[in-house]
């Protein structure tokens, strides 16, 4: 899913877009695979009893019910989260995006950024991501966490900075 080009101002052109790492849907699945295999099991042990077909009919509609519920609101919800969380890097701005049905977002002009650095343990470089922390001039630092690449997106930021800094101190 690209990162819609209305929001951007003419001639901004988009240097990295990114969601969050997978690792954040590595939770998701994992429950999706549980309640899969539990629902199955159950629905297996009533379709194994002696029952009236109507009461295993509302039992195979009530372990459905619990099973859509679980996966809707434990992967589905989390997983359109993950698709809808934007960290973009334009040549004029730092852009932060999320949220589902309720959006909030953050833009930070290249030009207003004071430092860069990131953060990342032993499993997150192993996974190659981390947490980018950007300190603006006007507010305290942010953290953007699970940065695909963080690495690569420091490196990269701080040279779109830099770049940005250089072309605004040069004599016109």
């Amino acid at each position: 899913m690209g990162y819609p080009e209305n929001v951007l101002a003419a001639n901004e052109q988009v240097v990295l877009h990114r969601h969050p790492h997978w690792k954040r849907l590595v939770g998701p699945v994992l429950v999706l695979l549980v309640a899969t295999i539990a629902a199955a099991f159950v629905a297996a042990l009533v379709n194994n009893t002696n029952w009236d077909a109507t009461a295993k009919k509302v039992l195979f509609g009530v372990i459905a019910a619990i099973w859509l519920i679980l996966v809707g609101w434990l992967t589905l919800w989390k997983f359109l989260n993950w698709l809808t969380t934007h960290f973009v890097i334009t040549d004029r701005r730092v852009m932060f995006r999320h949220g589902l049905l309720t959006r909030s977002g953050i833009d930070i002009p290249l030009a207003r950024i004071n430092s860069v650095e990131f953060r990342h343990g032993l499993l997150d470089r192993m996974l190659r991501t981390g947490t980018l922390i950007i300190e603006s001039a006007s507010q305290d630092p942010l953290e953007f966490h699970d940065i695909p690449r963080v690495e690569r997106v420091h490196s990269l930021l701080y040279h779109e900075v830099f770049d940005t800094l250089g072309s605004e101190e040069l004599p016109s």
